[in-house]
C-alpha cells in the first residue's frame, strides 16, 4: 500500500528549509565570530565609531511580554513591547529579598527608576538605552561618550592597578586588550542605577566585567559579567549585538531630558497660589 505524506507535514518542512535558506542569505544576520577588524594605528581592533544596540532590553533585560505602559508628560508611552531578553540562563538569580525589592521597584518605576528623572544610566545599562553611544580609541584611554543624558566615561588602558578615590553613576573603568576583544572592568558604581525599567537593581558593590568584540565590519558583540554578592546567588551574564550607525553625517545629537521631566521632578515644590 502506497503512503502518502501528510500535506501540512510536507508544509511544515517546506518552511523550515526556506527559513534556513532564509537566515543564511538574509542580510540582518551575524558575521562569524571569527571576524578579524582592521587595526588602529597603535596595532589594536578599530572600534572607533558610533554604535546602538536593538531591542527592548532597556524596559526589562529579561524576556517579557508586551503590556500596557504608563502616559507621562514627556511622552506617552502607551505600551511595552516584548522581547526575549538579554540575560543568559533567562532568568537573574536574585537572593530572596531582593527578588521582592525587584517586584516593588517594578510596580512603582514611574516614580523610582533613575532614568526617569534623567540621572546617568550607568553600566552596563547606558550601552542598551534606545540611544547611540561613540566610542573614540587612543592607546592609553578610550572614550565612550552617549547620547543619553550627555553622559560618558573614560576607560584607562592597562592601568589595573588604578583606583578611583569615589563612586560615580558610570562607575570606574579600566581597559585591556585580549585579542580581538576590549574587556573592561567596571567598579566603583552608585547603587542608585538600575538595569532596565522593570526594577531590575544592585547596591555599590557592583562588578561588571565587559567584553566588546568585532564580529564584523559594523557590528560588535556586547558581553557583560554581573556581580554583586549583596542581591545575587551568583554571578550572571548578558549578551547582546551592537550595530554600527552607517546614516551619511551621523552624529550624537543633544539629550537633555530634564526639560522633559521638569514638572514631574519638581512640580510639587512649586508655590501654589491662594486661592
Amino acid at each position: 500500500m502506497r503512503i502518502f505524506p501528510d500535506p501540512a507535514v510536507s508544509v511544515f518542512r517546506a518552511i523550515v528549509a526556506l527559513a534556513g535558506v532564509a537566515l543564511a542569505l538574509s542580510p540582518g544576520a551575524l558575521p562569524a565570530e571569527d571576524y578579524k577588524a582592521p587595526l588602529t594605528p597603535d596595532g589594536n581592533p578599530n572600534l572607533n565609531g558610533i554604535w546602538q544596540a536593538l531591542g527592548t532590553a532597556h524596559w526589562n533585560i529579561e524576556g517579557h511580554s508586551a503590556e500596557s505602559g504608563p502616559v507621562v508628560e514627556m511622552g506617552a508611552i502607551g505600551a511595552i513591547p516584548g522581547g526575549l531578553g538579554i540575560v543568559a540562563g533567562s532568568e537573574i538569580p536574585y537572593q530572596d529579598w531582593a527578588l521582592k525589592k525587584r517586584d516593588e521597584n517594578r510596580k512603582d518605576f514611574l516614580k523610582l527608576d533613575p532614568v526617569v528623572k534623567c540621572y546617568m544610566p550607568g553600566v552596563p545599562r547606558a550601552t542598551y538605552m534606545p540611544f547611540p553611544f561613540q566610542i573614540v580609541q587612543t592607546p592609553d584611554h578610550i572614550l565612550f561618550a552617549y547620547e543619553f543624558a550627555s553622559a560618558s566615561r573614560v576607560i584607562y588602558m592597562n592601568r589595573p592597578d588604578f583606583e578611583h578615590p569615589g563612586d560615580a553613576w558610570m562607575g570606574h573603568s579600566r581597559g585591556r586588550w585580549e585579542g580581538q576583544t576590549l574587556v573592561v572592568e567596571v567598579t566603583n558604581h552608585v547603587p542608585d542605577t538600575w538595569f532596565d525599567s522593570a526594577g531590575n537593581f544592585h547596591t555599590d558593590a557592583l562588578r561588571v566585567v565587559e567584553r566588546y568584540t568585532p564580529i564584523g565590519p559594523n557590528h560588535l558583540m556586547y558581553e557583560a559579567e554581573i556581580q554583586d554578592e549583596n542581591v545575587f546567588t551568583r554571578p550572571w551574564k548578558i549578551k547582546m549585538p551592537l550595530y554600527r550607525r552607517l546614516e551619511e553625517n551621523v552624529q550624537l545629537l543633544e539629550f537633555k531630558c530634564v526639560e522633559f521631566v521638569e514638572e514631574m521632578m519638581y512640580g510639587h515644590l512649586r508655590k501654589k497660589e491662594p486661592e
